[in-house]
C-alpha cells in the first residue's frame, strides 16, 4: 500500500494548546505517534506504557497519552504514543477508525468510512 500525509491538528486534553503536524498515514500502525517533546509542549502527559512492534520488527515500551485530533474539522479524542523527537508524527488506525475515516491509498487521501448502515 502507498503512503502519503495529511495535516493534523493535536490538541492538548484541555484545550488550551493547538499544534498542527504533518503526519504519516500509516494504518498498518495502531496508534498515532507525535514526538514526545511536542507533545509534552502542548502539555499531554503520559497515563501509562504500551509495548508496541516497530515497522523492522524490534519491541519497544512507549509512554501513552490523550489528546484531541482534527483532521478537516472532524475531531476525536484519541490516544497518542509519545515517539522519539525528531521522528516523522504517523497518523494510525486508533485515530482514523475514531474520526470515521479510512485511507484511499490510490488518491492520497483520507475519505469518510463506509457507514455499516447503508
Amino acid at each position: 500500500m502507498g503512503t502519503f500525509d495529511c495535516q493534523v491538528w493535536i490538541e492538548s486534553a484541555d484545550g488550551r494548546r493547538t499544534l498542527e503536524l504533518e503526519a504519516m498515514v500509516d494504518t498498518g500502525s495502531t496508534y498515532t505517534m507525535v514526538p514526545a517533546g511536542l507533545l509534552h509542549g502542548l502539555g499531554v502527559k503520559p497515563i501509562r506504557q504500551v509495548g508496541l512492534v516497530l515497522a523492522d520488527g524490534r519491541r519497544a515500551l512507549y509512554d501513552i497519552g490523550e489528546a484531541r485530533a482534527t483532521i478537516d474539522g472532524e475531531s476525536v479524542n484519541t490516544l497518542v504514543v509519545f515517539g522519539e523527537d525528531g521522528a516523522r508524527p504517523l497518523l494510525g488506525a486508533y485515530t482514523l477508525e475514531g474520526l470515521g475515516m479510512a485511507a484511499d491509498p490510490v488518491h492520497g487521501r483520507l475519505v469518510p468510512m463506509p457507514n455499516a448502515w447503508a
